[in-house]
């Protein structure tokens, strides 16, 4: 019941705010009133990561204005700290650093990598500030670290789905290409610990500059060695770079993209050579075609109709990470009944049932992501859009 109470709610808050003119200011049954509960975000709205990041910023300041407008949390108006990092980690710590000690917030999300987020988690930790980060890399949650969570998929959880479809395809035999960031680093060391356990055989893995505008002497060494598929764990914006070289080097096997890969965008900087890529992603971008009493179906839809309204652009997994952290930030204020910072972090923890876009979190003192193998789907790219794959 508390689930559904707590969907339902904001599901109307949410299509209240899509009908809202932009130029209107929000106004709720009852004036938010009191000093602000400052909430801090940290997000690459600008620079190379800004498919992750700019999504991540547009959400969070739309949710603030949504739940200002029902009220505020508590009876108090909500104030969004956002700082862009343009994805750099120095940037990261120095606004960590300035949210914990000069904004004084109750909470940050974000950021928006895994490389800035490995950064200010110890900053974060001796601060006792919750943190709750947009990035993937497991290792952000494991090992567990009391004031730091995360709401994107676990990195185990997308190798295995990869793994589990090529069972399926009876590909045996794969190259792995990584970037050398935090993401792809910590991706890679999931797949070759995993490949085993599913039978698969990593014939070459190679790690390239996450800055490479080109990739065809990486993906020329990994096509000789006769492999069946090829994954790919990275960000932008070699997700569509590997597939536009791999169709240039007549590569005719199945491309994986790692769990970061749910931004349409990818697909269309990587045109026709983006076509049947596998990807493990999350409902959001398939929400459509939810049976309508799926429990993530409301929230969902509520979340893409407000979002694609609003900027006039597609939802992404990126900024479903946000209204994640974001929401469960703000439930946990309210299941708290305070802003102190370690009631925030215990409600945080014992938070159960929350339907978010990433799947249903249930946290633990021993789990810090919530999500289950149940999280992904696993999805595919059909003339440019993103559909749910079924084996042929």
């Amino acid at each position: 019941m508390k689930r559904w109470t707590l969907t339902m709610t904001l599901l109307s808050g949410l299509l209240a705010l899509a009908s809202c003119r932009r130029d209107t200011p929000p106004a709720g049954p009852e004036a938010a009133v009191g000093e602000p509960i400052r909430i801090g975000a940290l997000f690459a709205e600008t620079g190379p990561a800004s498919f992750l990041g700019a999504p991540a910023a547009r959400t969070a300041r739309m949710l603030t204005e949504q739940i200002n407008a029902e009220g505020g949390l508590l009876g108090r108006p909500v104030e969004l700290v956002l700082r862009d990092t343009g994805g750099s980690p120095e940037r990261a710590v120095s606004f960590a650093r300035q949210l914990i000690e000069e904004e004084r917030v109750v909470a940050i999300i974000g950021p928006s990598t895994s490389g800035e987020t490995m950064q200010i988690k110890d900053i974060c930790q001796a601060a006792h500030m919750p943190l709750i980060s947009c990035a993937a890399a497991e290792v952000i949650v494991n090992p567990v670290a009391s004031y730091v969570f995360k709401t994107p998929q676990k990195d185990s959880q997308a190798a295995a789905w990869i793994f589990k479809t090529m069972n399926e395809m009876n590909i045996s035999r794969i190259g792995v290409v990584s970037g050398n960031t935090g993401f792809g680093n910590a991706g890679k060391a999931q797949l070759e610990a995993l490949a085993p356990e599913f039978g698969i055989e990593i014939a070459a893995s190679e790690i390239y500059d996450s800055r490479a505008t080109d990739l065809t002497d990486i993906l020329t060494k990994v096509r000789g060695q006769n492999v069946q598929a090829v994954v790919n764990w990275s960000i932008v914006p070699a997700q569509a770079i590997v597939a536009r070289n791999m169709r240039q080097l007549g590569m005719d096997v199945p491309l994986f993209q790692s769990h970061g890969y749910g931004n349409i965008k990818y697909v269309e900087q990587g045109g026709e050579a983006a076509e049947g890529t596998l990807f493990p992603g999350g409902r959001l971008l398939i929400v459509d075609t939810l049976p309508d009493d799926h429990p993530q179906k409301a929230p969902l839809a509520a979340y893409k109709k407000a979002y694609e309204e609003r900027f006039n652009e597609e939802v992404s997994t990126f900024g479903g990470h946000a209204y994640d952290a974001f929401m469960i930030v703000a439930e946990a204020i309210r299941k708290a009944g305070s802003t102190e910072r370690s009631a925030v972090r215990d409600a945080i923890e014992s938070l159960q049932g929350f339907v978010g876009t990433g799947g249903i979190f249930n946290f633990s003192p021993e789990d810090h992501n919530g999500l289950d193998m149940d999280a992904f789907e696993m999805l595919t790219v059909r003339n440019g859009r993103f559909e749910k794959y079924s084996k042929p």
